[in-house]
């Protein structure tokens, strides 16, 4: 196993990204490391948002990896590989998750997980990165109305174990990252396709100001999204180029 060989528990963290990345400059630590905690005073989330989570509910953690066999310009295949081990361990409880570009995991129109991966890349490999991910378990109340938080137990009605979870989660996790080292990187793009919300379904975006009615046809490994208009124009977006309308 390599992601979970090595388990950090802290009661309280500002960021189990931050200490994770606090951990790389103090050395070299165990690949598959995981920084674990039961409350973030400032969790991060993708392009400076905040992540909600109530203390001792959810899952909160961090991973460390050496992903050195993929290139920088791949290096959204990562997060690919972290959102279906996610999702892989959600299918076992409940049913319907998705994967809402680029970080989010969704079930139905609710938000139950988000991930934030941060590379260090040295020339042309990446070094290092960390994998954050803060997936709701037990919380069923929350005091941001947007993106429609939902968890666990809210979708099915039960209370589970925060640590029985943990140890789930990283054992699917750690298979689908063995399969990005070591398998089929176009199976990635297939799976990661397959659970992709609101693929290939005409939908409103905005972007600049401007609202479109387009469908999704592909996600780069490099990270952009592919949208085609109605009017047959296909785009490509970067992270924070356009949001979902409906």
């Amino acid at each position: 196993m390599v992601i979970g060989s090595n388990l950090i528990f802290y009661n309280e963290l500002p960021s189990t990204n931050t200490e994770a990345s606090l951990l790389l400059k103090t050395g070299e630590q165990t690949e598959g490391t995981v920084i674990h905690t039961d409350f973030q005073s400032a969790g991060k989330g993708q392009a400076g948002n905040k992540w909600e989570s109530e203390k001792g509910k959810n899952l909160l953690f961090s991973v460390i990896l050496y992903p050195q066999s993929i290139s920088p310009y791949d290096q959204f295949l990562i997060s690919m590989t972290i959102s279906l081990g996610i999702c892989d361990f959600l299918d076992r409880l409940c049913t319907g998750a998705r994967i809402k570009w680029p970080n989010d995991i969704y079930l139905g129109n609710g938000k139950i997980a988000g991930i934030l991966i941060e590379n260090s890349i040295l020339g042309t490999m990446i070094e290092t990165s960390v994998a954050g991910i803060g997936l709701n378990i037990n919380q069923d109340n929350f005091a941001s109305i947007l993106p429609r938080p939902v968890s666990l137990k809210m979708a099915t009605g039960k209370e589970y174990s925060i640590s029985a979870c943990l140890l789930e989660l990283l054992s699917d996790l750690d298979r689908r990252y063995k399969h990005l080292l070591y398998g089929d990187r176009n199976l990635i793009k297939h799976d990661y396709l397959a659970r992709l919300y609101r693929f290939m379904e005409w939908s409103s975006f905005s972007s600049a100001g401007s609202v479109f009615t387009g469908r999704i046809k592909d996600v780069l490994i490099s990270g952009q999204i592919r949208i085609e208009e109605k009017g047959g124009l296909t785009r490509e977006f970067s992270f924070k180029e356009f949001s979902y309308l409906s």
